[in-house]
């Protein structure tokens, strides 16, 4: 298929769907009279019941059985002229009140729209009599003119109100039945770029932190460890009892620099998460803690290995900056889920509070949490606590 075929393909498709769209808005003209005349001979008698509070809710009920129906029928409209799948479950606008406010304003708006296209097609007939009538001479220049102006600037109000009403319906629809198919799949396509920006984010903030550590920590006390032993070297003939002090120095030098370069790696990702699981990771956390740390791993279930990894995160960093930020004495850590249920993190420090859920530790938290469609809250008063909650679908 060349360009030239593809481009009258899509012409065809979108006059298709134009012709359906406008018979959409015929059928929904045809449909108001129904529902109005529902409402006129159901409600009459209905009226007086509807007033006293003792039967308002049995005449509502009996009003809304028929609504329901008819409002069902506008459903099946709206999906077959104009695509909308909407959600069975939706409970928005549901209940009696709800289904006899939609019929009334849904057939309102019809029979406006059904006013309207009788006003265009009238303007049709004119337009093709104003024709005729230059065809056979009859209307001199001036007087064209004028219709054509008049003219014109009616089908333009009339295009402008019908589009209005046309808009009116499709939001009365996602007001009733909800949000159509196609809107929750751009409000999906909506939160994963937002969340891919987040983790991008967060992956670049723990990229440039895992740098200013190896920088500042690591690099400082390699270059150190290689001035001692450097010194020892040449040092060692003429003096072996100060060449032995500064060998004994680069042995514990070495042992922080693997102990530190243990707890980088160890913050870049865990091996004990793929060899023994989330708790036993989380053990880790807590021999490396500065603080008391209590854990409650309350999980029945094998979790997924992404939402291991975030609920690791999620304690490793809130336990960190509780130690680092908060001056507080002891933090509790409860881990919670059960198959087919979100897997729930909770971290509380009994700290100072005032931890700011904009700062880059949270953020970068917010954004690993986010990609997992979870949600992250974080509650830090002035005066404390700090609880930090992760919620983390188990899908």
């Amino acid at each position: 298929m060349n360009g030239g075929e593809g481009v009258h393909r899509g012409e065809g498709v979108r006059a298709r769907e134009g012709v359906r769209r406008a018979a959409g808005v015929l059928a929904g003209c045809l449909t108001a009279p129904v529902g109005l005349a529902y409402l006129l001979l159901a409600g009459a008698p209905l009226g007086a019941f509807l007033l006293w509070p003792r039967t308002r809710s049995y005449a509502l009920r009996l009003l809304g059985s028929g609504a329901r129906r008819l409002g069902e029928l506008e459903r099946r409209r709206r999906t077959g002229f104009f695509g909308d799948r909407f959600p069975e479950a939706y409970e928005g606008g549901r209940g009696d009140a709800g289904a006899v406010r939609y019929l009334a304003v849904r057939s309102w708006s019809g029979l406006v729209s059904g006013v309207v296209l009788a006003l265009l097609g009238f303007g049709l007939v004119l337009a093709g009599m104003l024709a005729g009538g230059v065809a056979r001479g009859s209307i001199g220049a001036a007087e064209l003119l004028t219709q054509l102006v008049l003219g014109g600037v009616l089908l333009f109000l009339g295009l402008q109100g019908l589009s209005a009403l046309t808009s009116l319906d499709a939001r009365l629809a996602r007001e009733r039945f909800g949000p159509s198919e196609r809107e929750l799949l751009r409000r999906r396509i909506d939160e994963l770029s937002v969340s891919r920006a987040a983790v991008v984010r967060a992956v670049d903030v723990e990229r440039r932190r895992i740098e200013r550590d190896l920088h500042d920590g690591v690099q400082q006390r390699l270059v150190a460890l290689a001035m001692l032993i450097g010194r020892a070297r040449r040092g060692g003939a003429r003096d072996p009892e100060r060449a032995a002090g500064l060998l004994e120095q680069a042995h514990r030098e070495a042992r922080e620099v693997l102990a530190e370069l243990r707890e980088v790696a160890w913050r870049v990702y865990p091996s004990a998460l793929d060899s023994l699981g989330l708790e036993e990771a989380l053990g880790g956390v807590a021999q490396r803690c500065a603080l008391p740390l209590r854990i409650a791993y309350e999980v029945t279930g094998p979790l997924p290995r992404p939402v291991e990894t975030a609920a690791y995160f999620v304690v490793s960093e809130a336990v960190t900056n509780a130690a680092k930020h908060s001056a507080a004495s002891a933090v509790s850590v409860r881990v919670a889920g059960a198959p087919g249920a979100p897997l729930t993190v909770r971290v509380e420090d009994d700290g100072r509070g005032g931890a700011d859920p904009a700062g880059s530790g949270l953020t970068g938290l917010r954004g690993r949490v986010a990609a997992l469609d979870g949600v992250l809250r974080v509650d830090s008063p002035l005066g404390g606590p700090t609880t930090i909650v992760a919620e983390l679908p188990c899908v």
